[in-house]
């Protein structure tokens, strides 16, 4: 199985807002002039140029973020990353279906599906798009409505999966989050758990799923931490709260950087990803690597869960 921890950073990058035009980042469509296709795939090489520069070898996309996995596998191809010793960790997730075909202004941007179909039908696509395996492969955003976790057919599909060198696992949204994953941690094919790798919510905002990933943690699970930066509601393109600012100030760093750092200093998390569209961005999150703080100060920001969970479904797609 892979080691997340043999990454040389804890920091990783995710795709969701690379892959596809539209994004519900608050500020996306100001990140990005040229949305083609062509012009799209080109910058996030230059992220993707950056981020490896940085450091960074951790990768996460899904077959709903558009063409990111197509243009992580191409740029993986290009620049040799794939093979190379210090090679990339690429994580990805079945389930979703992105149906936007390109253009910023569709109703609906992905279709959630977590049946057999949907498996079968998603992972050779994953295959030809990244150009290789992944070394992670996730149900993506399963919750406990879906069912997927009592599903016997999906569940032994992915236990061949398992035996077959891929760390399979979930990811999970919304306020019962912990609750999922409790429910995965209980999970059986044949009296083993196929699943070994969750990737979660969890920022200053919504840290309900912690004691959760915790408990991941303990058990061996790779812990993979997203939205670090709440999609945007912990940088400077939100109102900043009074406490987070005065600790910006202290520690002479951004709301972003600060927010990824109280996400790296949980135990149990092995990496916490990036969301960035830019460059600029992604600077701006490295710096969290160099924050050290006490973090306590801030635990007053966290809001109910299902407060969270609905501002987030009402955030707009730009």
């Amino acid at each position: 199985m892979p080691n997340l921890l043999s990454n040389t950073l804890r920091l990783g990058l995710g795709l969701a807002a690379l892959g596809r035009p539209s994004y519900i980042n608050l500020g996306h469509r100001e990140d990005l002039t040229d949305k083609t296709v062509d012009a799209m795939q080109e910058h996030a090489r230059s992220v993707l140029d950056a981020a490896w520069t940085a450091g960074i070898r951790s990768f996460d996309a899904a077959r709903s973020y558009g063409r990111a996995e197509e243009f992580l596998g191409g740029w993986l191809t290009e620049r040799g990353h794939s093979g190379s010793p210090e090679g990339a960790t690429v994580g990805s997730k079945w389930g979703y279906t992105y149906v936007a075909d390109w253009r910023t202004d569709a109703d609906t941007h992905e279709v959630k599906s977590h049946d057999l179909n949907t498996l079968e039908r998603q992972w050779p696509e994953t295959l030809k798009a990244l150009g290789r395996q992944p070394d992670l492969y996730l149900i993506h955003s399963a919750t406990l409505e879906t069912g997927v976790l009592e599903n016997g057919r999906v569940l032994a599909r992915l236990a061949k999966l398992a035996t077959m060198g891929v760390r399979v696992g979930l990811s999970t949204s919304g306020p019962w989050q912990a609750d999922t994953l409790r429910q995965a941690l209980e999970v059986a094919v044949d009296g083993v758990n196929p699943f070994s790798a969750v990737q979660a919510t969890w920022n200053l905002l919504e840290p309900s799923a912690g004691a959760a990933l915790a408990e991941a943690h303990a058990a061996g699970w790779a812990v993979v931490v997203k939205e670090g930066v709440a999609n945007g509601r912990l940088t400077e393109r939100a109102t900043i709260p009074p406490v987070l600012a005065e600790i910006c100030a202290e520690l002479n760093a951004t709301p972003d950087a600060v927010a990824l750092a109280a996400a790296l200093a949980q135990p149990w998390a092995d990496v916490v990803l990036s969301g960035a569209t830019t460059v600029q961005q992604l600077e701006s999150n490295l710096r969290a690597l160099k924050l050290r703080a006490d973090f306590s100060a801030l635990t007053g920001l966290a809001e109910l869960p299902q407060n969270y969970w609905q501002t987030r479904a009402e955030m707009a797609w730009n």
